[in-house]
């Protein structure tokens, strides 16, 4: 489990069906700090799978990959009535949806963690974070993957301090493995998102170790 002062530890459950997350997760567990009910997954299981993983997790952070766009009231109140501790909102959703979510948010105790696009607009994540978002998602340049270029850049880096001092917690995601947070060392990573690298391992308790051990690392 990741010290306090360090970056927290997420698994992405992006499965196409419950038994299929439930298995790397079990066997993981003890080195995760959070579980993320991927988007696969709940359109495939439903809020099911949010239910259940809170049933066998009572005390474990859960976030309801959902990405609201619209609907929000409704769509959080669901995840949240079924045990989830954020949600996820696109960037593109307009402003109300946004605050529609967080105030839903707020009466459950919960949190919301909004997943940028390939824009970034200062002003807006500004705003964002006025209206209550805590939480921002940032990804690898898709324009240097596109390119086969699979590292992060200085771009990512400055992007990820600038929302940092806004006063964002920033996730980052991406195909991120122990050698990519080597990268991240002077940056101010609040949790790294892990997928594969943990879900498809032999071992994924090892797997999910040897992150923490590198975050630990990275992150004295």
């Amino acid at each position: 489990m990741s010290d306090a002062k360090r970056p927290r530890l997420q698994i992405a459950l992006d499965t196409t069906d419950l038994a299929g997350a439930l298995r790397p997760l079990n066997r993981a567990i003890e080195e995760i700090d959070i579980i993320e009910c991927g988007t696969i997954l709940i359109i495939a299981e439903g809020l099911r799978a949010v239910r259940e993983i809170r049933a066998l997790y009572p005390d474990k952070t859960i976030l309801a990959d959902v990405r609201i766009a619209e609907a929000g009231t409704l769509i959080a109140r669901n995840c949240f009535e079924a045990g989830a501790s954020w949600v996820s909102v696109v960037a593109g959703a307009s402003l109300t949806t946004v605050e529609q979510v967080v105030k839903v948010a707020d009466e459950y105790g919960g949190e919301v963690q909004i997943e940028l696009g390939e824009g970034y607009d200062a002003e807006r994540a500004r705003t964002w974070r006025r209206l209550g978002a805590r939480h921002v998602i940032v990804k690898r340049s898709r324009d240097r993957e596109a390119a086969g270029d699979l590292s992060w850049g200085p771009d990512d880096l400055t992007r990820i301090r600038q929302l940092a001092d806004m006063g964002f917690t920033v996730t980052v995601t991406g195909g991120v493995s122990a050698a990519d947070l080597r990268a991240f060392a002077d940056a101010p990573v609040g949790i790294v998102i892990a997928g594969r690298a943990i879900v498809q391992a032999d071992d994924p308790l090892e797997a999910a170790a040897e992150l923490q051990q590198a975050i630990a690392e990275v992150w004295p």
